[in-house]
């Protein structure tokens, strides 16, 4: 044991923790647990939660994964009915392959068990799932945070950034207010503006709007607002970006910094680049604005817990934030010849090794005045 003596009082500090942090060794053995889609409903060939498993697997981390239908609650204990990957000789190199030998068994696991709890599921977000994480966010390092994502799990989380120059944010109208949507339509200076449901999400819903043709804008208001059981939707009206028939960039964030991006381009006739909406995907390199726009939102995102996001920019400008389950690491790896999972497993295990280095540390301290 590594003893540290300061006058009066001593304590002691576990040396493999010491010595990773001096070092920067990575932690042994994590729990890592995903909330995220059904396992067997993703496509091995494209799916971006398998390939951050497949890493976690292939260092020997061990893995769980669950829905947020799985949650649940014992004995006032947040637990998940989750799926624990057995570990084998030797884990595949190939994602794939490894998708379709993965080997689970299931167990009622304590949430507060896992060192790290990967948020990957899609959205729209159930606000209850947040409350079942509350109780264990202190005690679990959770990508991405809790309170980020009640922030953020919908598009106001753009729409209502402090942007008064309109540097980076796209004029944005939010409301469920018919004839005011219908006013700003009307006294739009350009010809189009973009439409689209406030809780959508994989491009689904998203059009372009002639504000000249007066005689749809009411129905399409109508459809818009008007939702299931009588209840009323929220409705994103935005000016249209110069560029966006060419399509969107995508940037992977990771605590702040780019470490990655793609042009996605639509399919003939289609306002979406999603590609699963036919979109195609294209090598990208960040110009000095949109390296500025990453440089200006950065922190805003890691102050708000928001470590792992997708960003999507059309012209230069911030569309959208993605922080539930933002794709594109299989495009972006195959582009630009890169493992972007690599560099998210490092940097995960850098902050469980900091978070444990903090807790022992602070139980040290505490020992020297008990023992004091």
């Amino acid at each position: 044991m590594l003893d540290v003596h300061s006058h009066a009082f001593s304590f002691q500090i576990n040396p493999g923790l010491a010595n990773c942090a001096l070092l920067g060794c990575s932690p042994s053995h994590m729990n890592i647990c995903f909330i995220m889609y059904p396992w067997e409903t993703l496509t091995p060939a494209s799916d971006s939660t398998l390939r951050i498993i497949h890493e976690s697997a292939s260092r020997g981390h061990r893995v769980a994964i669950t829905t947020a239908a799985n949650l649940t609650i014992r004995d006032s204990v947040t637990m998940a009915f989750a799926k624990l990957l057995v570990a084998g000789d030797r884990v595949s190199k190939s994602p794939e392959t490894f998708y379709k030998k993965a080997n689970f068994k299931e167990q009622m696991l304590p949430l507060a068990g896992f060192d790290v709890i990967f948020m990957r599921a899609n959205p729209p977000l159930d606000n209850l799932v947040l409350n079942f994480l509350d109780s264990i966010k202190d005690q679990v390092f959770i990508v991405n945070d809790v309170e980020g994502l009640r922030k953020a799990n919908n598009k106001l989380y753009t729409a209502a950034m402090d942007d008064a120059k309109g540097s980076i944010i796209p004029r944005t109208f939010v409301s469920k207010n018919k004839e005011y949507l219908r006013r700003v339509i009307e006294d739009e200076v350009g010809d189009k503006m973009i439409m689209k449901p406030l809780n959508g999400f994989g491009g689904s819903g998203v059009i372009v709007l002639e504000t000249g043709a007066s005689s749809n804008v009411n129905s399409l208001l109508d459809f818009y607002i008007t939702g299931k059981g009588g209840e009323s939707n929220y409705v994103i009206l935005q000016e249209y970006v110069e560029g966006a028939d060419e399509g969107d960039i995508r940037v992977m964030m990771l605590n702040g910094e780019p470490i990655g991006a793609m042009r996605r381009k639509p399919a003939a006739g289609d306002a979406r680049s999603n590609v699963h909406a036919g979109g195609t995907v294209h090598k990208h390199v960040l110009s000095p604005q949109e390296k500025k726009l990453c440089k200006k939102i950065g922190p805003k995102l890691v102050a708000d817990g928001l470590y792992f996001v997708g960003l999507d920019l059309i012209g230069g400008k911030l569309i959208e934030v993605n922080v539930l389950s933002p794709g594109g690491i299989v495009n972006i790896n195959r582009l630009n010849k890169t493992r972007l999972q690599v560099k998210i497993l490092d940097w995960i295990e850098d902050m469980v090794q900091d978070r444990n280095w903090s807790a022992e540390r602070r139980s040290a301290f505490k020992s020297a005045v008990a023992n004091a």
